[in-house]
């Protein structure tokens, strides 16, 4: 799949019917259809990581994440949805399609819903 055609199925989604377990963390439709789509399901992973290993994390309600690859190289950050950067990662390779992608992460009782922008 190309980077110009996911990001125009990942426009279409603006809400989601159901959430989807993936460890302890919910994901709605599309964040389901971006890990299937692009093979990520290794960038949930690496939300659910930091999640389930950072109480600074933990205490925040709602968590901003983005990846940025440049090269099949990738930096992904965690913040707090107003630039106080909480966590960052370098990944040495990947095949992530897209230049960048955006999702946001909000606590939902004792665990955290994994949505596209669009679907906030």
């Amino acid at each position: 799949m190309n980077a110009i055609q996911l990001q125009t199925e990942l426009n279409q989604f603006t809400g989601t019917e159901e959430y989807h377990r993936m460890n302890g963390l919910l994901l709605t439709d599309g964040a389901r259809y971006l890990a299937e789509r692009a093979g990520a399901f290794w960038l949930m992973d690496v939300i659910w990581s930091y999640v389930a290993t950072s109480k600074k994390i933990r205490e925040e309600g709602f968590l901003s994440c983005k990846l940025s690859v440049k090269d099949n190289k990738a930096r992904f950050v965690i913040d707090d949805g107003n630039d106080n950067v909480l966590a960052t990662q370098e990944i040495e390779y990947t095949d992530f399609p897209l230049d960048e992608i955006g999702l946001f992460a909000q606590r939902y009782g004792k665990d955290y819903v994994v949505m596209l922008p669009s679907e906030y």
